[in-house]
């Protein structure tokens, strides 16, 4: 809990940052908090917080896209059928980190560097760098160097720009923790850990993590010519020298661990949440209809066509409480005891959506069975929820999801990475050793790049084991449910060497794929679709949905030949910051051929941002 009452506190003091202004010094109440009145150790855990929840509400959307989950409902489930007029979270992601973390920087920078508390200094670029690569990442151009200051309308900033500044923030952020922090005028400044939620203060653990994601940013840079990442150009060199100075275990992960207690501590300028659980059950976890895909079964199930089942697959696929019937579909999977079955995944290469299915399954208290209250739709019952359950927010009786809370055979498993209490992975050795892969495989060294992949793979099976233990530790009937068992040793060696190949046959697909697996929901996912432009030799089992190839008003918004590139920017920048949008209009690749009024362009989507393009 000393994690929560940080950010308890956090919130407790910044509450009226983001809203402060200086009018008049006679009319300020004594009473009120304002600004300047948050130490920085008092920022930190509220800028923590929102940055941490608005990456992975943004990418528990964009995921959808990469065609290994589906929804539906109009947002995540068009941009899983690329169905384009309305499917991001793009207010979410440009409100909440301009509003609630980006405010904060410069105020949480410069009392930290007076302080001589170097290492808060360096987790204010840490958010300034973090920010805005994942906005330009989603926008390509945003209010930048003109951000944060006095201006209402803001200029906006090319790609390039916004791209380099986040390298050399994150450069400095870099150097900042290397500092040992020093004593100013007889005071020594407040530790790291004081305000530190993510790596209790462990600055090693922050500079590892810097360098984790100055090496994912350069690695966005395929498409440029090789040279100089100061240049704006690939420097496969540096991402290899960030990586050796990153994760080199799961030790040294940045791993926020959460809980469930339905704390009355709330998020108040977001969703009026409590803040101790994860932001994936938010968007995942507690929602209904979401379903995983063909393509994702089988990257599970049968890697490579290989026969050998990953190991984490009865973890990251759904399991529904049921018993074996006569007219049971014979590859359905089940428990070794008959009691549990895994989900079938949903075909996107047929037209089963057309025909308004998946249909959500239903219990029958009578006969406590499954149905599908559909005559056309009976057998949908193989495909089951992603929804999990949980002890304090759902108010269950143990992290198992029911669909009638009365019976305990109505039971959903969930999904390992969207209960309550899942890991939220800020950094990770497993996505460090997928790089270096990616890399070394591109300059030809199949035997380093092998290593590192299978490397990645282990790591990680063994955070999901860690985490299983976790789980079962605190209550031990779930093993009685196979997403809960704990992962043998045999398996996991039958897999990384039966299932993953040879350095002969690796390719970036493989890596890619198995990159997409160990990270299900991570705006990488998209960044790495877009850097190989959609490559259905790439993606494993991959292809743009028979919904969409066979449904016209999909066109509106991703043209055949197209595809998501890019999100329109959210409604009150359209509004109000109209003029300085139109300008950066000069500078955006492919913004000429829509005209003026491209930002408001029903294909804005299609556009690339600027590390997608060749524009150098």
């Amino acid at each position: 809990m000393k994690l929560y009452k940080k950010i308890i506190l956090g919130v407790a003091v910044c509450i009226s940052l983001s809203a402060c202004t200086d009018w008049l010094d006679v009319n300020t109440n004594p009473n009120t908090p304002i600004s300047t009145d948050a130490e920085f150790h008092q920022r930190m855990p509220w800028m923590q917080y929102y940055m941490s929840h608005i990456y992975h509400i943004v990418a528990s959307n964009s995921s959808f896209y990469c065609g290994h989950f589906y929804r539906n409902n109009e947002r995540e489930g068009g941009a899983a059928k690329w169905q384009l007029g309305s499917s991001t979270r793009a207010v979410n992601a440009q409100q909440w980190f301009f509003t609630q973390v980006g405010v904060n920087c410069n105020d949480l920078y410069n009392q930290a560097m007076e302080a001589g508390a170097y290492h808060y200094a360096g987790a204010a670029k840490f958010f300034r760098a973090y920010g805005f690569m994942m906005l330009t990442d989603l926008f390509g151009e945003i209010p930048y160097t003109d951000a944060f200051g006095d201006n209402p309308s803001p200029v906006y900033d090319n790609g390039k720009t916004i791209f380099l500044g986040c390298i050399t923030d994150i450069d400095e952020a870099i150097d900042l923790f290397s500092r040992q922090q020093e004593v100013v005028n007889g005071i020594t400044p407040v530790s790291l850990a004081e305000g530190d939620c993510w790596n209790g203060g462990d600055a090693t653990k922050w500079l590892k993590m810097c360098y984790l994601l100055k090496a994912r940013w350069l690695n966005h840079l395929i498409k440029k010519e090789s040279g100089s990442y100061k240049e704006g150009k690939y420097d496969a060199q540096e991402i290899l020298s960030c990586l050796a100075k990153a994760q080199q275990s799961n030790a040294d992960n940045t791993l926020i661990r959460h809980t469930d207690t339905n704390t009355p501590s709330h998020d108040v300028l977001g969703w009026n949440e409590p803040v101790d659980y994860s932001a994936l059950y938010s968007c995942i976890g507690m929602n209904s209809n979401i379903y995983i895909t063909k393509c994702y079964y089988d990257n599970l199930t049968n890697f490579d066509g290989r026969g050998v089942e990953d190991p984490r697959a009865d973890k990251f696929i759904p399991w529904a409480r049921s018993e074996k019937g006569v007219t049971t579909p014979a590859d359905i999977k089940w428990s070794d005891d008959g009691k549990w079955r895994r989900s079938m995944g949903v075909d996107m290469q047929t037209d089963i959506l057309s025909q308004s299915g998946p249909y959500a399954l239903s219990f029958n208290a009578t006969t406590q069975t499954w149905y599908c209250d559909s005559p056309s739709r009976q057998g949908d019952t193989i495909y089951v929820w992603t929804t999990c359950g949980g002890t304090g927010y759902a108010g269950g009786v143990d992290i198992l999801y029911r669909r009638n809370k009365s019976y305990d055979r109505s039971a959903l498993s969930g999904v390992f990475y969207a209960r309550p209490t899942s890991p939220t992975f800020m950094a990770s050795y497993a996505e460090a050793c997928f790089i270096k892969a990616e890399v070394l495989f591109r300059q030809g060294n199949r035997d380093g790049a092998f290593t590192a992949y299978k490397e990645g793979v282990k790591a990680s099976i063994d955070a999901v084991n860690d985490q299983i233990g976790v789980w079962t530790s605190e209550d031990a009937n779930l093993t009685s449910c196979p997403s809960f068992t704990h992962i043998e040793q045999v398996e996991i060696d039958d897999f990384l060497n039966n299932g993953l190949g040879t350095a002969n046959d690796l390719t970036i697909g493989k890596i890619l794929t198995q990159k997409m697996l160990a990270m299900p929901f991570s705006n990488e996912n998209w960044n790495d679709m877009r850097r190989y432009d959609y490559d259905t030799d790439v993606f494993m089992n991959w292809d743009k949905s028979y919904y969409y190839r066979n449904t016209p008003a999909g066109f509106t918004y991703c043209p055949e030949g197209e595809y998501p590139r890019r999100w329109k920017q959210a409604s009150f920048e359209l509004t109000y910051n109209t003029k300085n949008l139109s300008a950066i209009g000069a500078e955006v690749p492919g913004a000429a051929e829509l005209g003026d009024g491209w930002y408001n362009s029903n294909v804005i989507c299609t556009l690339q941002v600027w590390w997608d393009s060749k524009q150098q």
